[in-house]
């Protein structure tokens, strides 16, 4: 897989406590990814991205919540969220 390929599959990183917490006890990682990556397609980015293998991959769809600011509504990106277990 190319290197180009990959940085579009996998966005980001997500560091937040849960996500320190979850490496530290469970080695699990988090990443923010493509919408339309499936499981397989997450491993082999991750796998290219930081030369690691891959054990298991969870995936978490997590809808955006509606805000309101005055009169008008709107609701935050939904998001798709990979757990990375390494092998």
């Amino acid at each position: 897989m190319l290197k180009t390929d990959a940085y579009r599959i996998v966005i980001r990183p997500v560091l937040t406590e849960k996500g320190s917490w979850e490496h530290e006890n469970r080695g699990l990682y988090r990443f923010e990814v493509d919408e339309s990556a499936n499981k397989i397609e997450i491993a082999r980015a991750v796998e290219s991205l930081f030369d690691v293998k891959v054990g298991k991959v969870r995936t978490i769809i997590r809808f955006g919540k509606v805000r309101r600011r005055g009169a008008a509504w709107s609701r935050t990106p939904t998001r798709k969220i990979a757990l990375v277990t390494l092998a």
